[in-house]
């Protein structure tokens, strides 16, 4: 199989004739030295072999011949790398990641990938190295890094033959980091195209109906499993995990009829999939939930025994057995089933919970309050506030109660610490036992592992009490907890029993009756696996003692433990997801469960299983099983430990350490840094400040080795790479310009012949004429063809630029914001300030005093002339929550975030104004009754900053911010519009030197005026500009607005706090922290903005504002004529692509545009548009001579006047000249636009597709002559 048209070109000679002579005259495979040689015919199977492979080639079955070549082309590669000290070219081992790769040998194709990367400058042009970095970071979770990897392979080849299975995974890992709109557009581009993949289209169509439930789409959700269910030979698996969703669906969601409905439908489901999987213990589990909830006790547990039978013992199951129980006034069997739980879970937050309910129910307040502060330490408990309430009670009745009186107390229930080792049903015993044997093997080949996920850290739903929780208000002191003793052991505690059996009551003589069971059972031989069930050893699981009453004390005093398996900001923490696995949830509770990948195409356990608990909740947990029959729930190997030293890090080759050693640089080299325990990311994204070569990134996750050429910048300009700081890689202590000696000219390397070349290599320049474009378009093979549709493809694909060097002192980081004061229209039409506000080094100019300078009347945007004038406009409303503008809490108020979330809906511009109005007086009539407490009481300062501080952290007001109010229709906003006419050239809305009234079509916000009404607290969250043009905002009042404003040099520091708070920085809503921007050594303008100031924010700048008081905006953007804007825009239209989002300007569009109608004096902005100019000329010319070539026919379409630019249906990039339209929509004359890759995608030979053209090439060209560099005149004043 071909590398589809990856270029891997040979990185040396093959054999010398010296060494074919040797391999002539010995044994097959053996040279003259007796180490192991590959065959031409051996190396000419081998060059098929790559990347693109995995998941397709099955080693394990048939493909044993495959294997064993693999294995010594790997032996025969590392032989060879030692002979020649590591003085190979790149290619080599990029090679030998590939072969380790197919191989599953992780670690060592990370380490080749690695070294590749330091020897290749332009590394970026090797899509097929790009996919399988991006697979093995996909393996070890370093989600983080594997998306950025997939993104730059669709990047560079958009026609990559295995864009299907980067954007499945791409879905599956934007799921489960909650960027689900992102997720829900690359499961839809995996399922419209038809090549290959590693999953079916039943279960991609599966991963989206469980991304609308997981966003609560329950309706949607409900409708797209239901539809599934009609596919035709729907396999088994497939169809009982949609049934088994739809079951826990209706017995979770409201929406879904009344409680006996939806109870009757959830348990036909459930039946329906256990028809089809009967032996899916989730199924089972879910199935006695239901029983359950309508009071069939006895089927509720036949269900959870088949499920513990059926599969293995879930700390959830044994949670509802506990619940169970004690509703059946059975407290030592509910207490065993809880112990059973935690002993499972240390985290299981609802079973500690119902634990200390359970001890509260029989008068143990002391083993309660344990139980509580362990479910308080559980990271998915959603009850903290509450439960640090009831301790408190608790506390505080201990400290009343009598000395001795809780000893002299006979206790219904053994101690928390007699209860942990206790006994355990049998039931639980072989297969508890028989789970910690396997996990005992897996650690000892996984030393440094985290404990078998389901035993320790299973991700758990967040639970609110379930409804036999015992609430009480939060007391406002902690009372001294009462001090603990060391209880009997549970032999004495049976042996007290016993001794009062005369005076037991009925409870009481019940529990005697099954300890004595259990003891008979004990002696009896029957439990071994009990200790199974302690906390865990130290060398299994080091944050918890084998002590349960140390381990108790410690959850009573509060000591944090943490369990990693990665850092937060590359994968959720606790979760080791499997190739291919998802989270499955009902409502916004999440938890996975997850599966080590152990074959690429064999088992394909898409769908893992999931714990949580909600015994008597609506919005439960719903938990899936995987399609596969097996799922194995076993942890990934970890990535990071930073504090272990003995850990193998995924990035040694440790069984052959000279061979590390060449691999990945000796210690002192800029490869990495010793034999730390993380994964090496290796993109250049970090600015190196000192003479070292390591840059530190994202929270010290992972080292990046440093840029590799001198002359390579990013294609966002701003961070050139090109540092005097920056060294070059070294091999064993030489440069790279040595590193080519003799030796490397004997390797017998693979040699590959390219489908295509990345880039196609044409001698044409910005100088050359449309004809010698033409004549070197024609000249290309048409196999050289080009896919690449990116404006700056010379270079690496785009990233956000590093925090600017050297940083900020501390006292620089509250900048005075760049204000001018207009007194009279000439000053308005100063050309000085055209100039002032469009220069980069100011990112804001505040212009106050505009309006009345000019004489504006602001009264015509007033929301009383705005009723008049249109009452039934429609307005976008955003529900948000009221708070102070410098901090951004969570709905609960705990914690500061910085997601920022509002709910979407729609109204009129008459019922907002309503609204407007009924929030002033609301205000009002509070105000004046705190001015009547303040009178009442006049000693009351503490108090009121008490209250303040209440504020700041909840529970919070709602409002509603009236937002996107269009103002486009000339018609009905004829005098507001006429009125912005009288504002300088350079800030309205049309203008001739505005780049976007170039474009010849409306973009709503953006070329025309949108309008923004307000209440105190109504918040933009933060963001840039689209395509980063400069926007004009003027306030008509009555109120303030804050602004915060960050220059955009630093908009990739604050795009990395998105990324580790989980936000998309270009889509998701949030709110920066100020002291998360200023640790890190952020400037932020701060400023008010009065009624009639005009705040110019500058092309890239980042800024976020909040209402003060009651006030109206009106904004639109502009685009001056200036390098930098056109520089920003076109890199903010490739960033866009890279990250798979829309960009609203289209960039290629009105770069023609500009060409036809302006002409452009400034030498770097035309050679700027020149560049992008001869690009698109060059991709249009050369897929028209493919597609003729192919006999494919191009149809005349041409355009009509103020028709927009279009943009692919289906993946969104813009398309320009030649369409791509199905034969059906082209019939219906609906015009559905498609791109080349996309088409193709759908229909390999385009038979499907007809290609409508909407420019000649003569015209074209025409345009690309006449541009030319206008003579430079003194600008005028506008």
């Amino acid at each position: 199989m071909k590398s589809c048209g990856v270029s891997l070109a040979a990185a040396a000679p093959a054999f010398s004739d010296e060494e074919k002579k040797m391999a002539a005259g010995k044994p097959r495979g053996k040279t003259k030295e007796g180490t192991l040689s590959l065959t031409a015919e051996e190396r000419e199977e081998l060059s098929g072999l790559d990347s693109l492979l995995f998941g397709f080639l099955n080693l394990h079955e048939n493909g044993a011949k495959t294997e064993t070549l693999l294995l010594k082309a790997v032996c025969c590669y590392e032989s060879l790398i030692l002979k020649a000290e590591g003085k190979v070219e790149s290619e080599f081992f990029c090679q030998l990641g590939h072969f380790n790769l197919l191989l599953e040998d992780y670690p060592k194709a990370l380490s080749a990938y690695q070294r590749y990367y330091s020897l290749q400058s332009d590394y970026w042009k090797n899509a097929a190295f790009l996919y399988g970095l991006g697979l093995v970071y996909f393996y070890y979770n370093a989600f983080h890094w594997a998306i950025k990897a997939f993104q730059e392979v669709l990047y560079v080849e958009p026609s990559f033959c295995r864009a299907k299975e980067i954007h499945l995974r791409l879905g599956l890992m934007f799921k489960v980091n909650t960027d689900y709109e992102s997720s829900l557009k690359h499961f839809q581009l995996a399922l419209i195209d038809s090549n290959p993949c590693t999953l079916s289209s039943v279960e991609i169509q599966f991963h989206i109906a469980h991304l609308y439930e997981t966003q609560r789409m329950y309706h949607s959700a409900k409708e797209a499993y239901e539809q599934l269910l009609q596919t035709e030979n729907l396999p088994a698996q497939v169809k009982a995990t949609v049934l088994q969703q739809l079951g826990w669906m209706h017995h979770n969601v409201d929406l879904l009829g009344d409680q006996a409905t939806k109870e009757s439908c959830a348990i036909q489901y459930l039946q329906k999939s256990l028809e089809a999987d009967p032996n899916s213990g989730q199924s089972w589990y879910f199935l006695g939930r239901c029983y359950s909830s309508i009071g069939k006790v006895q089927d509720a547990f036949i269900s959870y025994r088949q499920s513990i039978d059926k599969s293995e013992a879930s700390a959830d199951t044994w949670c509802s057995i506990g619940v169970l129980y004690q509703q059946q006034n059975q407290p030592m069997d509910a207490l065993q089933a809880y112990i059973c739980a935690v002993q499972l879970d240390h985290g299981h937050a609802a079973a500690w919970m119902d634990l200390g309910t359970l001890y509260e129910s029989c008068n143990q307040p002391q083993d309660a309050i344990k139980c509580y502060l362990n479910a308080t330490r559980s990271k998915s408990c959603s009850n903290t506030s509450m439960l640090t309430g009831r301790i408190k009670v608790l506390q505080a009745q201990l400290c009343n109660l009598p000395q001795g009186s809780l000893q002299n107390k006979t206790k219904l229930l053994p101690s928390i610490e007699e209860a942990w080792s206790l006994p355990i049903p049998a039931e639980l015993t072989s297969r508890q036992g028989a789970m910690n044997t396997a996990q005992q093997a897996y650690k000892a080949h996984h030393p440094n592992t985290e404990p078998v996920l389901g035993l320790n850290e299973t991700p758990i739903s967040q639970q609110p009490l379930p409804v036999h929780m015992i609430t009480y208000s939060e007391v406002d002191d902690l009372s001294s907890p009462a001090k603990r003793k060391r209880i009997s052991s549970p032999a004495k505690y049976l042996e007290q029993l016993r001794t009062d059996r005369d005076h037991l009551n009925p409870t009481q003589k019940l529990m005697l009756q099954q300890l004595e069971s259990q003891f008979v059972l004990m002696q009896q031989g029957f439990n071994k696996g009990q200790n199974s069930h302690l906390p865990g050893s130290n060398d299994e699981q080091p944050s918890f003692s084998t002590d349960p009453a140390l381990y108790l004390q410690a959850a009573s005093t509060n000591i944090q433990t943490s369990h990693r398996m990665l850092p937060t900001s590359s994968v959720t923490q606790g979760i080791a997801f499997n190739h291919l696995s998802h989270t499955a949830t009902s409502g916004d509770q999440q938890g996975i469960c997850c599966t080590k990948e152990s074959t690429p195409s064999g088992n394909r356990s898409f769908v893992p299983e999931i714990s949580s608990h909600t015994e008597d909740t609506p919005n439960g947990c719903a938990g899936v099983k995987g399609l596969s029959n097996r799922v194995q729930q076993l942890m990934a190997e970890p990535i990071c430990s930073p504090n272990s030293t003995d850990s193998t890090s995924p990035n040694l080759i440790s069984d052959n350490p000279q061979m590390s050693s060449l691999l990945i640089g000796k210690a002192n080299e800029n490869m990495m840094t010793g034999a730390c325990d993380k994964v090496s990311s290796i993109h250049p994204e970090s600015h190196t400040k000192t003479n070292k070569s390591v840059a530190s990134l994202h929270s010290s996750i992972i080292s990046t080795t440093a840029p590799k050429s001198a002359n390579q910048t990013t294609t966002l300009g701003v961070t050139s790479i090109s540092s005097p700081h920056i060294r070059l890689q070294t091999v064993n202590g030489k440069g790279l310009e040595n590193s080519n000696s003799s030796k490397n000219t004997s390797l017998p390397m693979i040699s590959r012949k390219p489908d295509s070349p990345i880039i196609p290599s044409m001698s044409v320049s910005i100088y050359s004429n449309s004809a010698e474009v033409l004549k070197a378009c024609r000249n290309l093979d048409k196999n050289g063809l080009s896919n690449s549709h990116n404006l700056l493809d010379k270079c690496p694909p785009p990233r956000p630029p590093t925090s600017p060097y050297p940083p900020l002192p501390k006292d620089k980081l509250n900048p005075p914001t760049p204000s001018i004061y207009l007194e009279s229209k000439r000053d308005a039409f100063f050309p000085p300030l055209h100039q002032f506000c469009i220069n980069p080094k100011n990112p804001v100019t505040v212009i106050r005093g505009l309006a009345g300078a000019l004489k504006l009347d602001l009264g015509l945007f007033s929301t009383k002339t705005l009723v008049e004038a249109n009452n039934e406009h429609t307005v976008e409303v955003r529900t948000q929550l009221l708070q102070p503008a410098d901090e951004n809490w969570d709905p609960t108020g705990t914690k500061k975030i910085w997601r920022c979330e509002s709910n979407r809906s729609h109204t009129t511009i008459a019922k907002y104004a309503q609204y407007q109005a009924s929030s002033f007086q609301e205000s009002l009539r509070e105000e004046n009754e705190k001015r009547m407490q303040h009178r009442e009481y006049s000693d009351n300062e503490s108090t009121s900053s008490d209250n303040s501080g209440r504020r700041r952290k909840g529970p919070f007001k709602t409002i509603k911010f009236g937002t996107n109010i269009d103002l486009s229709d000339d018609k009905k906003w004829k005098l507001q519009l006429l009125e912005l006419t009288k504002l300088p050239a350079f800030v309205r809305v049309v203008s001739a030197g505005n780049l976007l009234s170039h474009l010849g079509h409306t973009i709503l916000g953006m070329n025309t005026v949108q309008l923004y009404m307000k209440v105190p607290g109504s918040r933009t969250p933060g963001h840039q500009e689209n395509n980063n043009f400069c926007s004009v905002n003027i306030n008509i009042g009555p109120g303030d607005c804050e602004w915060f404003v960050v220059p955009e040099g630093y908009w990739g520091v604050l795009n990395d706090f998105c990324e580790k708070n989980n936000l998309n920085f270009l889509m998701s809503s949030w709110w920066p922290n100020l002291e998360d921007l200023y640790e890190a050594n952020v400037p932020v303008y701060r400023f008010i903005q009065r009624p009639g100031d005009l705040v110019w924010i500058n092309a890239g700048t980042v800024h976020w504002v909040q209402a003060v008081g009651w006030c109206n905006n009106i904004a639109w953007n502009v685009g001056p004529l200036t390098a930098s804007q056109y520089k920003l825009a076109v890199e903010r239209y490739e960033w866009n692509k890279l990250q798979s989002v829309k960009s609203l300007v289209p960039m290629v569009h009105l770069s023609w545009n500009m060409a036809r109608n302006i002409k452009v004096s400034d030498p770097k902005l035309f050679e700027m548009i020149k560049y992008c100019l001869m690009k698109i000329l060059k991709q249009c010319l050369t897929l028209r001579e493919a597609l003729i070539t192919a006999g494919k026919e191009i149809t005349w379409h041409g355009r009509t006047n103020d028709e927009p630019a279009h943009y692919c249906s289906i993946c969104e990039v813009e398309v320009f000249d030649l369409l791509f339209v199905t034969n059906e929509s082209n019939s219906q004359k609906t015009y559905i636009v498609h791109c080349q890759d996309c088409a193709r995608k759908a229909s390999g030979n385009l038979d499907n597709f007809v290609v409508l053209e909407e420019y000649k090439i003569e015209d074209l060209m025409q345009v690309y002559d006449q541009f030319t560099l206008a003579p430079s005149v003194s600008s005028s004043s506008s």
